[in-house]
């Protein structure tokens, strides 16, 4: 066990250093699997003649709301994989710990959004 800068007992997988190259590990995959997907979709809609255009009111705000929100994570996620330490491990840990949460977490609700959009979009 080792503990952290609060004092609170960490499990050895948990350690700043290990958390931190676990995160710039599966941080690339992650951003990959997000671009990825992201295409897919997009491509998917845009092949079938689909256009965020045919959107009006809110239902066109809440896509490109959301649609800038899928970028934002998408940015967030790189960010978190990247391999450079902008400062110290323990810091580093935090922020890219925190960044890979909040990005994971808009490019889930950012998605959610974009498709609701799409379906309340007319047929």
């Amino acid at each position: 066990m080792t503990t952290n800068s609060t004092g609170t007992q960490l499990h050895e997988m948990m350690a700043p250093e290990q958390n931190l190259t676990r995160i710039m590990r599966t941080g690339t995959v992650w951003f990959a699997a997000a671009v990825g997907a992201t295409a897919f979709v997009l491509g998917t809609l845009l092949a079938s003649g689909w256009r965020p255009t045919v959107l009006h009111g809110g239902v066109a705000l809440l896509w490109w709301v959301s649609a800038t929100v899928v970028v934002g994570s998408i940015g967030l996620i790189g960010w978190s994989g990247c391999p450079i330490l902008e400062v110290d491990v323990p810091t580093a840990d935090r922020n890219k710990t925190r960044t890979m949460q909040l990005g994971t977490m808009l490019f889930i609700l950012g998605g959610a959004g974009a498709l609701l959009a799409v379906l309340l979009g007319p047929a």
